[in-house]
């Protein structure tokens, strides 16, 4: 029998429900546009992405530089040793010309200076890259937390931002990403973790909160309700539905930038698409 309440799916009676694998990042994708998600976690093969965007690429190095500085032995964690990194792991993908990576570049190894003079290269994080994952009641969530702190007893989720603006905690506390993290922390690694931090690498500043109970019960809610959404699209389709009625384009201005526009008819007819380069900072869009 069919309950409705279970997102379209059919739940025999002593039979236990077949959770959705999810991340943070799919449950956004599906709540900002569901044809989106279709495209990155349903259709296969994946269909064609657009080019890569600039700022993209600036995060990309500079992430994995944070990552990878951590691996040196101790006495070789300088900033000139993560600028070398970044060196290394540059890519010129997403800029208009050779001038603006190497002047985007130049830019990305000054923010790592300024970032590290303030980092402590004998404080080691508890983790880098790490994947975590939990269990709702709906779905089997996982996901990869850049860093996880070791302060005292508790665990703290770190993010680290790159973008134009410095995060706030209002940021902090809003993020649904970061409130599922804390509790896949929880779980992975079975110890206390309530605190989360954005990271703003250009800037160094840092976006905090401190998550309750309350909190957390009600970010996972929420995720929960995107899942049950989920299923009952991806029911619809088993049940014959055409698949661009059951994962709708939610068309906007995020069209212009989107990775799926060149198989997006109705992101193309949205809006002009935006230059590679158009989100960096203090850049013309061109």
């Amino acid at each position: 029998m069919r309950n409705p309440t279970d997102g379209g799916e059919t739940v025999l009676p002593g039979m236990p429900r077949r959770l959705l694998r999810a991340s943070p990042k799919s449950l956004a994708d599906f709540s900002d546009c569901p044809r989106r998600y279709r495209f990155a976690n349903v259709d296969r093969p994946v269909p064609q992405r657009g080019p890569r965007f600039a700022h993209h690429t600036v995060g990309t190095a500079l992430h994995q530089v944070l990552s990878s500085w951590w691996d040196l032995p101790v006495e070789r964690r300088t900033p000139g040793a993560a600028r070398q990194l970044l060196y290394a792991a540059w890519s010129p993908a997403g800029f208009r010309d050779d001038e603006q990576s190497d002047r985007w570049k130049a830019k990305a190894a000054g923010w790592l200076t300024d970032y590290l003079d303030g980092v402590d290269p004998t404080d080691e994080p508890r983790s880098r890259e790490r994947t975590v994952s939990t269990t709702t009641e709906r779905m089997t969530l996982s996901g990869r937390v850049d860093r996880i702190d070791e302060r005292g007893d508790e665990l703290v989720v770190v993010d680290y931002k790159t973008g134009r603006s410095p995060s706030t905690d209002d940021e902090a506390r809003g993020s649904q990403a970061l409130a599922l993290y804390v509790l896949a922390v929880r779980r992975t690694m079975r110890r206390p973790c309530t605190r989360v931090e954005l990271h703003h690498v250009p800037t160094g500043t840092v976006a905090a909160f401190e998550h309750t109970e309350r909190s957390l019960a009600n970010h996972a809610r929420r995720a929960e309700d995107v899942a049950i959404d989920i299923q009952a699209a991806m029911g619809a389709v088993d049940e014959g539905q055409d698949r661009d009625a059951a994962f709708p384009a939610v068309p906007g201005v995020q069209c212009g930038w989107c990775d799926f526009r060149p198989s997006c008819p109705t992101g193309q007819a949205a809006v002009p698409a935006r230059e590679p380069w158009a989100f960096l900072a203090e850049e013309s869009a061109g």
